[in-house]
């Protein structure tokens, strides 16, 4: 019975480590950043929505993209940038098995300020 339990235990850390670790996709957002909140109750992620700008000559609509902050630096970086319209970087993640990493499979990596 203990050996079943160590097991899935083992199985379980090696299945959030792997989720963690490699990413399915990585990828590239702009737009302005309109919320960014510190949230968990035991795990704190900053949590934030970015309203996505349209690209001129194209069909892409304008939207809001939810992602995930696990970094304080970038998310207080991210702060400073109020208002401004940025590229967010990011990895996205499936198949982490709870939400005390993250609300969203997204993963900001990090950003830069769009003159």
């Amino acid at each position: 019975m203990a050996i079943a339990v160590l097991l899935a235990l083992v199985v379980g850390a090696l299945w959030v480590w792997a989720t963690l670790t490699f990413s399915y996709a990585s990828s590239e957002k702009r737009g302005y950043v309109q919320k960014l909140t510190r949230r968990g109750w035991i795990c704190k992620t900053w949590e934030g929505e970015l309203s996505v700008a349209p690209i001129p000559g194209t069909t892409v609509q304008s939207g809001v993209f939810a992602f995930t902050v696990r970094d304080d630096s970038i998310a207080a970086a991210l702060l400073r940038s109020s208002g401004a319209l940025v590229a967010l970087r990011y990895d996205e993640h499936r198949g982490v098995p709870t939400s005390c990493f993250g609300d969203t499979e997204f993963y900001v990596t990090g950003f830069q300020r769009v003159p």
